[in-house]
């Protein structure tokens, strides 16, 4: 009977690992084509392919290096123009030059209701798909932070869930925008409206920017935003016709 037993017991032991190979998973090869999650922007058996930078704004300081409304002339990029929105825009400019702790930025203090500032590039539209992404340098006051906001060729606005700002110094903050999950925007009064927007399309983006959506408490700490250096990294889609 002991040799039985064992003869049987060996028996199921082989069958078993035989049909526990035979279900394992074959190895992924080499280069092999990219799993369900990976970034739309990567090449299926080749390196990702991240876009170029697509454009960069630093801000302009006047002669005078004060605090002053922020314009078109606050801004020194020349392809670039600058669109303020919200019910109160009071959006300054402030800092100095090659100062990290107080470089050139825009600063929303004076804001009594939310406020959001884009940028629209004179002859191109954005492809923001694949692994496109946002660089900004940012600093907060209070419980404020900053979001991605984009208007689309069809003049629909959204706002993203990606916030960034910290209250103890400047920081770089870099997103890719295929993370980012969107609502729409009332760009009237800086509220959002509605659920998730699914299936958002970013290969066509007239406008980018950021929003503050909530009301800032003036000068001293309090509440309030600071965004310096934008850097926005995409495809360059042509405009048709003049811009508008």
């Amino acid at each position: 009977m002991s040799r039985s037993y064992a003869f049987i017991t060996t028996a199921v032991l082989l069958i078993g690992t035989a049909t526990a190979f035979a279900q394992a998973p074959a190895p992924a090869a080499r280069g092999g084509r990219q799993g369900a999650g990976a970034p739309a922007g990567a090449r299926a058996g080749g390196p990702a392919r991240r876009p170029a930078l697509l454009f960069k704004e630093e801000w302009k300081q006047n002669e005078k290096g004060d605090e002053h409304a922020a314009t078109q002339e606050s801004v020194a990029n020349p392809n670039l123009e600058l669109k303020l929105y919200g019910q109160s825009h009071e959006v300054e400019l402030t800092g100095k030059a090659n100062d990290e702790n107080n470089p050139i930025h825009v600063w929303t203090g004076l804001c009594t209701s939310p406020c959001a500032v884009a940028l629209r590039d004179k002859t191109n539209m954005a492809d923001l798909t694949g692994l496109a992404r946002i660089k900004w340098n940012t600093k907060m006051s209070g419980f404020h932070e900053v979001r991605p906001i984009v208007k689309l060729a069809d003049g629909t606005w959204l706002v993203g869930n990606h916030t960034s700002g910290t209250t103890t110094d400047w920081i770089v903050d870099e997103f890719n925008l295929s993370d980012v999950k969107w609502l729409k925007l009332d760009i009237t009064r800086l509220v959002t409206t509605g659920n998730y927007v699914n299936n958002v399309d970013l290969s066509k983006v007239d406008e980018i920017g950021f929003v503050d959506l909530m009301p800032s408490s003036g000068h001293g700490p309090g509440g309030w935003s600071d965004v310096a250096q934008i850097e926005v990294y995409g495809k360059a889609v042509p405009r048709t016709g003049a811009t508008q």
